[in-house]
């Protein structure tokens, strides 16, 4: 089975295009959060490997590289050898502005024979807030500067023009400068290492490549054989002002695959909640790919099992210019815990309790030693209790596949000074496997700052299964220098000052089964 191996080593070079990624970055978000991703695409633009990093750039790209090359098509933009085109548009790259998607074409013997394209949510992306995630936006103008499909690169050669106009706009223009950069070496590490795979190969790549892809389409429907058929339905909600947003799903298992129908969920909201359609259909197709079991390939193969309706003009399709930085965040974990919930009814000894459900985003930014600068981290929560385990403290779920960042890291680079670092002891359900437990993290501000918070999980604990209890709601405050405390909402954008102390708690994952006594 050679095309195996030429598969594999494909897989391979998308990892090693992302070390180079992080390993170049000059942010801690993505040198020590690890949050990019890179696929390796075929001349058709469908995803042929990609390596392990964040679950809702990953299924986006399916969407977004679609998108994007139907742009360029429509533009008559054509990608030569050492191009690149650059996007940060939601609505055609898939994700939210922050992320911006880098595409190089290979080019072999002539013509266009694939695709490496990488995903880096960049710290800042201009707008009124730092960090661009803005609680408060009622547009995706409110958020950041829009990048329409562009070629950034011409022949090898940076286009001077583009990216002055870009680094003109953000607060931390050498930071957003060190960040493309890295951006621009993952993908000529990844195209040229499949250069190298097709000179010893030939067109064996490309046929090992389709090889791979039926192979995944195969091996998902196999795994789907052993599923229950049926529709399952489940509800969930975010939260907004003093509401809930509900997303509801039915998941309908068949024979020849997975449709998952979100009609009936929320009108999209005059705020950043609104998930594209790539992040909805990214979010959907996680748990499904979750439970399938890790002998699957994530692929087109497998992605062509899974077939997403989302009603345009709702909270999980919004029309432009809706603002959609926290559907990337937020929602998409809401749509991952709806559809969880859905196949609970379908598996309930296979499906965990909901996990923390929020990816607790923290923008900060301001003015220090004559710079501006901008910060943003996301801070991980419980996981669920699960058929046989308790759930796990402390890290990123579902959506998210970051790390936490060290304290040590932000201290040197920025006016904080971390106050607590630690499990959330008992904020996990009780189940008979209860939830892992959350975290408490807090700083105090060294010089005067803005800061922005955007988290979920609020008001409403994640859920138990089977019994099992719900985990605590996250809550957020800031204790002033003079000793007031000020309560947060889990959307708050307000000022610091040295002194002040910003303390947040995130939620604990639901328990799973009645519990002992």
């Amino acid at each position: 089975m050679r095309w195996e191996l030429v598969y594999r080593a494909t897989v391979y070079i998308a990892e090693e295009a992302g070390a180079a990624l992080r390993r170049s970055a000059l942010s801690p978000n993505i040198r020590e959060r690890m949050d990019h991703s890179v696929a390796v695409l075929d001349a058709e633009g469908r995803i042929v490997a990609q390596a392990e990093h964040i679950p809702v750039h990953l299924g986006s790209f399916r969407v977004g590289v679609g998108r994007l090359l139907e742009a360029l098509e429509r533009e008559g933009i054509e990608l030569g050898p050492g191009d690149a085109a650059l996007v940060n548009d939601p609505y055609i790259a898939g994700t939210h502005l922050n992320d911006v998607m880098l595409l190089s074409p290979i080019h072999w013997r002539g013509r266009i024979v694939g695709y490496v394209v990488n995903k880096a949510h960049h710290v800042d992306v201009g707008g009124p807030v730092p960090g661009s995630i803005n609680p408060w936006a009622r547009t995706m103008h409110e958020e950041g500067v829009v990048m329409p499909p562009l070629k950034a690169v011409e022949g090898g050669q940076v286009r001077r023009d583009l990216l002055a106009v870009w680094l003109a706009n953000v607060r931390d223009p050498a930071t957003a400068l060190g960040d493309l950069n890295a951006q621009l070496a993952a993908n000529v590490v990844g195209t040229r290492r499949i250069a190298e795979l097709l000179e010893r190969y030939g067109e064996e790549v490309l046929e090992a490549w389709d090889s791979a892809i039926d192979y995944g389409r195969r091996l998902s429907l196999l795994a789907l054989a052993g599923w229950p058929r049926g529709t399952f339905e489940a509800e969930d909600h975010l939260e907004w002002g003093e509401g809930l947003l509900p997303i509801r799903v039915k998941v309908s298992v068949r024979d020849d695959g997975v449709t998952l129908d979100f009609a009936g969920s929320a009108h999209q909201v005059e705020g950043p909640l609104n998930a594209v359609f790539g992040v909805t259909y990214s979010a959907a197709a996680f748990p499904v790919r979750c439970l399938l079991g890790s002998d699957v390939p994530t692929n087109e193969g497998f992605y062509s099992v899974v077939q997403v309706a989302a009603p345009e003009g709702t909270i999980v399709n919004p029309r432009r210019p809706a603002a959609v930085s926290g559907g990337n965040l937020e929602t998409s974990q809401r749509i991952a815990d709806a559809v969880f919930r859905a196949l609970a009814a379908a598996m309930p000894e296979r499906v965990p309790a909901a996990g923390s459900g929020t990816m607790a985003n923290i923008m900060i930014g301001g003015v220090w030693r004559d710079s501006s600068w901008s910060y943003y981290e996301t801070v991980g929560g419980g996981t669920g209790g699960r058929p046989g385990k308790d759930g796990v403290s402390g890290v990123h779920v579902n959506m998210t596949n970051t790390m936490n960042t060290p304290i040590e890291v932000v201290e040197l680079a920025y006016p904080l000074l971390f106050t607590r670092y630690m499990v959330r002891e008992g904020s996990g359900g009780r189940g008979r496997w209860r939830g892992g437990d959350g975290i408490i993290r807090s700083f105090k501000a060294l010089a005067p700052m803005r800061l922005a918070l955007l988290a979920d999980r609020f008001k409403v604990g994640p859920w138990g299964l089977m019994g099992g209890e719900p985990g605590s709601p996250g809550r957020a405050y800031v204790v002033r220098a003079s000793g007031e405390r000020v309560e947060l909402a889990g959307k708050a954008v307000l000022d610091l000052y040295p002194g002040d102390e910003f303390v947040l708690e995130t939620p604990g994952g639901g328990g799973w089964g009645v519990p002992h006594g």
